[in-house]
């Protein structure tokens, strides 16, 4: 949100999910993507057991909805929602391409981005608060499993060749 040269970004957009304890700051339009079993926020009621593979926001009724509602209202923001299947395309490429190991709530946000896409002109943050390993089953799961290479230099310059 800073830029190279210290100065606030004019931001058009802070993409973050709504999780038990997080919210964007006040005055920021706020664009967040989540599963609508996941978060119910995204239909409007209460949830009692929603599934995801985005554990930090498997909530039904999350403590932060009343101030989630209040920050979207104020700033014109919005809520739509994203597939596991969605996040999982998101988790997989900002790991590959951005070298970020985000867990699967935080990656939410960048498959609202690949899903919807950006407005022309806006500057755009996606708020990545969780590490990989806050998740770690996600990882081993859905992770190519590596090569079995012998202890020995021929055998890793064969594997590499």
């Amino acid at each position: 949100m800073i830029d190279s040269e210290g100065r606030l970004r004019d931001l058009s957009k802070v993409v973050s999910n709504i999780g038990p304890n997080e919210l964007s700051p006040r005055g920021l339009k706020m664009l967040s993507k989540v599963k609508p079993e996941t978060l119910p926020i995204v239909n409007g009621n209460p949830g009692t057991n929603p599934e995801t593979i985005a554990t930090a926001i498997r909530i039904g009724n999350p403590a932060s909805w009343v101030p989630a509602l209040e920050v979207i209202h104020e700033s014109l923001g919005d809520i739509r929602a994203v597939t596991d299947e969605e996040i999982l395309d998101a988790y997989r490429y900002v790991a590959r391409y951005e070298s970020i190991f985000c867990e699967p709530a935080s990656a939410a946000s960048v498959a609202g981005i690949m899903k919807f896409g950006v407005p022309k002109g806006a500057t755009v943050v996606c708020v990545l608060t969780g590490n990989g390993l806050k998740d770690p089953d996600t990882a081993v799961t859905t992770s190519a499993k590596p090569p079995v290479v012998d202890a020995s230099l021929s055998a890793l310059l064969a594997t590499l060749s």
